[in-house]
């Protein structure tokens, strides 16, 4: 039986903590982290992305940040794809992979090794699905994608016009909803002996951390950012602007609304995107939710925890070879 490489997941959501405790968990196990983030993976995207920093990465080997100029692509089958050109590098020098970010459907493309060969993309039909939307806006994209795939239809944002579209390209070319298939894909056994941790606070103090977050990136330089990506070229129409930060700072810079409400529309989509990474979660299997309430918001006991549930994934690969699944 093959032996499973092993593999640690820190998640959960945004403004939550997850950077600075990966740095610490990465330094005690000699990991490196991956980011499980869209929207860090491109380059010149640092403020609204709260994109850690080269100071704060300290010695700790980072993939998957400032890779991409904001016109390039980035989807799951790409994330997957280059989670594990870099899993692969990490083996070879010896380290553990932290996969970190809050991105569910990455860390579960990555997890479970969810085959996309099957979802191919018809030109034509994608072309007549993108003028669609352009005619008529994304909800009712949204709402022709509910009556085929409910379920995908109340996992997908109707902003996220990609997805919307390969759930559709997918259903036009199956005759299979594309929820059936990944939810058959996430029930496979994992190739890796993992451990998939969930931090999580009081609803409460998640939304005042975000409030404190996007007040800490206007600070931070966030409109004049955008503002430097829009004089590059860089419109809504893309992915990477479609972040959030990104398209209320432009529909601000454009002229659409004033900046008090781009920065209104921000805290309160930001809130609604921790909802849905706390729902997607919730969802999962074989994940270890840590409440830092639980633990009285000591840092040290919540790593302390984590080395614990760590350390029995490490062991068995290194004392049995085990390829039973944890």
């Amino acid at each position: 039986m093959t032996e499973k490489k092993p593999l640690i997941i820190l998640t959960g959501p945004t403004a939550v903590g997850k950077t600075a405790l990966s740095l610490k968990l990465a330094e005690k196990i000699n990991g490196s982290v991956i980011s499980a983030d869209s929207m860090q993976v491109y380059k010149g995207m640092d403020v609204g992305t709260a994109k850690i920093t080269k100071e704060e990465m300290g010695d700790i080997p980072h993939y998957l940040i400032d890779v991409l100029e904001p016109d390039e692509e980035f989807h799951v089958v790409r994330f997957q794809e280059m989670a594990r050109q870099a899993m692969d590098e990490i083996y070879r020098q010896g380290r553990i992979p932290i996969l970190t970010g809050g991105t569910g459907f990455y860390i579960q493309a990555v997890l479970y090794d969810i085959d996309f060969t099957s979802q191919e993309e018809n030109s034509a039909y994608r072309a007549r699905l993108e003028q669609y939307a352009a005619e008529r806006g994304n909800e009712a994209l949204h709402q022709k994608l509910s009556e085929v795939d409910p379920v995908s239809a109340k996992k997908i944002h109707p902003n996220n016009r990609k997805r919307m579209i390969r759930a559709l390209e997918y259903y036009h070319e199956t005759g299979e909803p594309i929820s059936r298939h990944n939810e058959a894909e996430a029930a496979k056994p994992s190739p890796y002996a993992f451990r998939y941790f969930v931090l999580n606070d009081k609803r409460e103090n998640i939304y005042r951390k975000i409030e404190k977050r996007v007040d800490s990136m206007l600070e931070g330089g966030l409109v004049e950012e955008v503002k430097a990506l829009k004089a590059r070229g860089y419109q809504k129409g893309m992915v990477s602007m479609q972040g959030l930060g990104y398209k209320e700072i432009l529909s601000f810079l454009d002229g659409e609304i004033s900046l008090e409400e781009a920065v209104y529309l921000l805290k309160r989509d930001t809130r609604h995107f921790a909802k849905r990474q706390l729902t997607w979660f919730r969802r999962e299997r074989d994940v270890i939710w840590i409440n830092k309430d639980e633990f009285g918001y000591d840092d040290d006991k919540i790593l302390a925890f984590m080395l614990e549930q760590t350390d029995k994934v490490i062991r068995r690969r290194i004392d049995s070879g085990a390829g039973s699944d944890i």
